[in-house]
């Protein structure tokens, strides 16, 4: 009877601890939760002002930036591949590309006009070749012409250079 008894003691102890655990367990899930809804309702989805700022390298003047508007990224839909002849055999290219431009109006005109903007790049990045594409200075060459282009063409039927630089978010040669 004795040991009937003590194991009753055991495993109240046995329940009382595993309900401790259980209980510190859903008090951490919790604050986890209430920081994780905190953290992503709290930001605002512009960039911070001081973040533009470091972006633009055309304006540094805060008035300057405003009346341009705020950076906005239009994506390309897809990536381009391409192939580039290289010295010893031609190279298979893929470049990812987002566009900064400046307030929703240039945003919403690039959109419309992505096929054009598309159009333009590839003819633009078929024309290198390997060895340039290795170097850094020949990728900041590929993006300052690209851009030059796109620039034209979107000037030619939006009125408008709408687009302010070019950037390559994924650049892979094999």
């Amino acid at each position: 009877m004795a040991a009937g008894k003590d194991l009753e003691i055991g495993d109240g102890k046995a329940k009382k601890k595993k309900l401790l655990i259980i209980i510190v367990a859903a008090v951490v899930l919790a604050v986890g939760a209430v920081v994780a809804v905190l953290m992503m309702s709290g930001g605002s989805s512009e960039p911070a002002p001081a973040a533009v700022g470091a972006q633009s390298t055309v304006a540094t003047d805060p008035n300057a930036l405003a009346a341009k508007g705020t950076a906005l990224y239009v994506s390309m839909p897809r990536p381009f591949i391409f192939n580039v002849p290289g010295a010893s055999k031609d190279r298979l290219v893929q470049i990812k590309v987002q566009l900064l431009v400046r307030g929703s109006n240039n945003e919403e005109t690039a959109k419309v006009h992505i096929p054009l903007i598309e159009s333009t790049l590839l003819r633009n990045f078929s024309t290198s070749n390997a060895e340039e594409l290795i170097t850094v200075e020949g990728k900041e060459s590929l993006k300052k012409k690209a851009l030059k282009d796109v620039q034209e063409a979107l000037t030619g039927v939006a009125g408008s250079e709408v687009v302010e630089e070019v950037l390559f978010t994924g650049f892979v040669m094999q």
